[in-house]
């Protein structure tokens, strides 16, 4: 679907809008010794968005080329296998004599390193970091970033007591959420956004997006990161994403290949097994790889899943060479750069050493492992690998040139630092928020409401928002609440959280008699784990008593399946997701300022279909206007 605004419409907005990413030069990456801190570099260059193609394949000029060779052909053979690892970096502030800052250091400058996977952080901080050690390395480092689903993971924290908020980047809704809007236009916009906001700190790779169609119910680890249950439709919206960053200049990266929507089973903590045959692997999770691929998406990374049927036996994706070589480069002909998922997952750490893990990954055919858990017995592990004849030399060759390749497209043989006024400019920008809270408004969606309780009548003077939500989520019912009572002054607010006992409820559920109307927000993000419950039991059963005595609207933040917990609730409202933009957007549509308009992507048997939805028309204006 498609709203009125094109793409060509976005993006122009978008180039318009945007700052554009400055980055300064670096010291040669054929250097012979790695550039010291403090020392002098060049004048900053700039970086258009969208400068060069990023899609596998792409021609190189004759300078990147030469580039790539010279480089290649400088590397020792360990020095090769060194760049086919990616370590782990938090984003956070570290004197430069800490200990695991200095860890950092020796895995650049003594093992030589390709890349980093950078973690949470404030943008300020991860910009800083990310200069500081792209100094330390002879060829630059390629980073990459988990950006589900935008840089607005990386925020700057929560102050207690005072609750100052540290600031962030752009909290866009989640990828589910984005599958609700069910617009291209906008789904695009965001990934543009979250491309342009990633090169302005100084990642060139973006771990999105998440092609898996989310089609188990009960999915613990994928749930609102895929776009939906529809393979046709989480295909349209992947393609969408991808062409999004990459215009922006950032590489995306489809994951978590073959398919890891259809499982209960967290590969943090287990390895996942996927049933499907081949032939269900290509009309169901194949589908939007397939589309990622037809719109050049730069990188895959595989899952830590077992697939019996067509392997035959229970050996991770990410190890077996029939799904990373047979499957995705041979029949799906992809031609990009290969990712393992972490290597220090329980899917694959339980059950491999880091030694055998990492040969095995390589032979299976990935150009990048990701987090080992120790460098330097993966590279040694590779290393003899090569010296006995297990893995050749050119199969290291290989990915190494792709990797070199990879840099050069993003510039990095000639700019590997960021201006820090560019963060400033760039992170976080009124257009961003606009994308943001646009998807945020076109995302709400109502799938129960048979006592006609939304919207909320602005005559109601007796409103109690009741904010269920881990001590973990401090920010949580926030921004509802404040949007909430521009409309409807007249608003309570009460908190729960999993540790609430019988009296506690007991107490809340006298206070919250002769309420006009109850709203029971619930925050909770996916069930990382095994069996735990979405909401504590005692908690949901007090949310389903209460909606059979009371008039209770349950907003659904984060997992949308969780309505089986107290399913004689009469009204329920979608998110998909935690954030302010989601939260702003879920209290308009509630008290009739905003209208509601959007399907579900998603289906729960007994409570919903894909595509249900009940819309309403916006009912008052807001108080401002009136």
């Amino acid at each position: 679907m498609t709203s009125p605004i094109n793409r060509k419409a976005i993006r122009a907005f978008s180039l318009a809008c945007a700052a554009t990413i400055v980055v300064a030069c670096g010291q040669p990456a054929a250097s012979a010794t790695p550039v010291p801190v403090g020392a002098h570099v060049p004048e900053p260059a700039t970086l258009p968005a969208g400068a060069g193609k990023l899609a596998p394949g792409q021609p190189l000029t004759r300078a990147q080329q030469h580039w790539v060779d010279s480089t290649l052909a400088s590397l020792t053979l360990r020095q090769r296998i060194a760049q086919m690892v990616s370590i782990w970096v938090m984003g956070d502030f570290a004197n430069e004599r800490d200990s695991g800052y200095v860890q950092l250091v020796n895995w650049i400058e003594k093992d030589g390193v390709g890349s980093m996977t950078m973690s949470v952080g404030s943008p300020m901080d991860v910009a800083v970091k990310l200069n500081a050690l792209q100094r330390h390395a002879r060829i630059p480092l390629l980073v990459h970033s988990d950006l589900e689903p935008g840089l607005g993971r990386l925020e700057g924290g929560v102050f207690i007591p005072s609750m100052l908020y540290g600031g962030s980047a752009t909290v866009f809704p989640t990828p589910m959420a984005m599958g609700a809007a069910n617009d291209d236009s906008l789904t695009y916009a965001a990934a543009y956004a979250i491309g342009r906001e990633a090169r302005a700190v100084g990642i060139q790779v973006v771990f999105s997006p998440v092609a898996d169609v989310n089609n188990n119910p009960a999915n613990p680890v994928i749930n609102t990161r895929s776009f939906g249950e529809s393979p046709r439709d989480v295909a349209r919206l992947t393609a969408d994403f991808v062409r999004g960053l990459q215009d922006a200049g950032a590489m995306a990266t489809a994951k978590h290949f073959p398919g890891h929507g259809d499982t209960d089973t967290d590969s943090h903590h287990a390895l996942p097994v996927v049933n499907s045959n081949r032939a269900e692997l290509d009309t169901v999770e194949l589908v939007p790889f397939r589309a990622a691929i037809a719109a050049g998406v730069a990188g895959v990374m595989t899952a830590h899943i077992a697939l019996p049927a067509v392997e035959g036996d229970s050996v991770p994706a990410t190890l077996a060479p029939r799904v990373i070589t047979g499957l995705l480069r041979d029949s799906l002909d992809f031609r990009g750069m290969t990712y393992t998922d972490a290597l220090t997952m329980d899917a694959i750490g339980a059950g491999y050493p880091i030694e055998r893990s990492s040969v095995l990954a390589v032979q299976a055919g990935a150009d990048i492992l990701l987090k080992p858990s120790d460098v330097g017995r993966a590279i040694d592990a590779v290393e003899q690998a090569v010296t006995s004849g297990i893995v050749s030399p050119a199969r290291i060759d290989s990915s190494v040139r792709r990797i070199l390749e990879a840099k050069a497209l993003v510039g990095l043989n000639v700019a590997r630092t960021v201006s820090l006024d560019g963060v400033r400019r760039e992170v976080g920008s009124p257009e961003h928020w606009a994308v943001a809270d646009s998807i945020a408004e076109r995302a709400i969606t109502l799938v129960r409401d048979s006592a006609s309780l939304v919207p909320i009548a602005s005559s109601a003077r007796r409103v109690a928002v009741v904010n269920y939500a881990p001590e973990s989520e401090l920010r949580a019912g926030s921004a509802f609440v404040a949007e909430l009572r521009r409309t409807l002054p007249n608003v309570r607010l009460f908190r729960l959280s999993p540790r609430s006992g019988a009296a506690e409820l007991d107490s809340l559920a006298a206070t919250l008699s002769g309420s006009d109307a109850i709203i029971v927000t619930t925050n909770v993000r996916r069930i990382e784990g095994t069996g735990r419950m979405a909401i504590a039991p005692a908690v949901a059963q007090w949310i389903d008593t209460l909606a059979t005595r009371q008039r209770v609207i349950v907003v659904a933040n984060g997992n949308p399946y969780i309505i089986r917990q107290f399913p004689r609730v009469q009204s329920y409202m979608l998110t998909y997701g935690i954030g302010d933009a989601l939260e702003r957007a879920a209290a308009r549509a509630i008290a009739g300022v905003a209208p509601i308009t959007a399907h579900s992507p998603i289906s729960l048997p007994g409570f919903f279909a894909r595509g249900d939805g009940i819309t309403r028309p916006v009912a008052t204006l807001p108080a401002a206007t009136r």
